[in-house]
């Protein structure tokens, strides 16, 4: 399988968990918003430790874009990354990935799961055609909204956020439930995307079958 080694431009985090990591791009290379690549950190005792990561810049740029939740607890590949810096590097892989925008209606992302969405709802706004998509994002607490401020410029009322950890008073206290969904997904929605936790995930199918969702309206990635 092809593979590049790419240098970090920059690397900082974005929330206390998550960083964005910018590094430059192999000639030639190509993405389709919302898909992924395998990372592997270039150094001898970490080239064999493949993780999955999402592209979440425009496949136009002459940079790459990864945003990155992080578990140092974890002692792994992104406990690494953690201690990485400027002018390192990482291999990538060619890219894959299921999620693809098929057009208008509801995305519903859990923590890093968002990030399938963020090159996709990026690439809509430069075309003008953000239209009337809506975002039903699920965090802990009101810091852990990755790109917060942009997913609200891009599209204000219809970024839809809940906290299962946090009371505010911007936002619903809570897990998406049924009753939550409903109020933002009718049968007529032509188009659903879910990303997130597994556990997330298949609790959220079983609400939408039982709003009589069907299952082939339904694009979903684990993360």
């Amino acid at each position: 399988m092809s593979q590049y080694i790419v240098k970090i431009r920059s690397i900082q985090h974005i929330t206390p968990d998550v960083l964005q990591i910018v590094t430059d791009k192999p000639a030639q290379f190509y993405f389709t918003p919302g898909q992924a690549t395998e990372v592997m950190i270039n150094k001898p005792e970490w080239k064999d430790k493949k993780r999955p990561f999402t592209f979440t810049c425009l496949p136009g740029r002459d940079y790459l874009e990864f945003i990155i939740k992080t578990y140092p607890s974890h002692k792994g590949v992104t406990n690494e990354l953690l201690l990485l810096k400027k002018d390192d590097e990482l291999i990538i892989h060619p890219a894959f990935g299921v999620i693809v925008y098929k057009g208008e209606g509801v995305f519903i992302a859990g923590g890093a799961g968002i990030t399938p969405f963020i090159a996709i709802l990026r690439h809509l706004q430069s075309r003008n055609d953000l239209g009337k998509n809506k975002l039903v994002f699920a965090n802990k607490t009101k810091e852990d909204i990755i790109l917060a401020q942009e997913l609200k410029y891009l599209l204000g009322s219809n970024f839809i956020n809940i906290l299962s950890d946090e009371k505010t008073k911007e936002y619903p206290q809570g897990q998406i439930t049924q009753e939550f969904l409903s109020k933002y997904i009718s049968k007529s929605i032509k188009n659903i995307y879910v990303c997130g936790p597994p556990p997330m995930m298949e609790a959220v199918e079983q609400q939408l079958s039982n709003l009589g969702v069907a299952k082939d309206t339904i694009t979903k990635e684990k993360f």
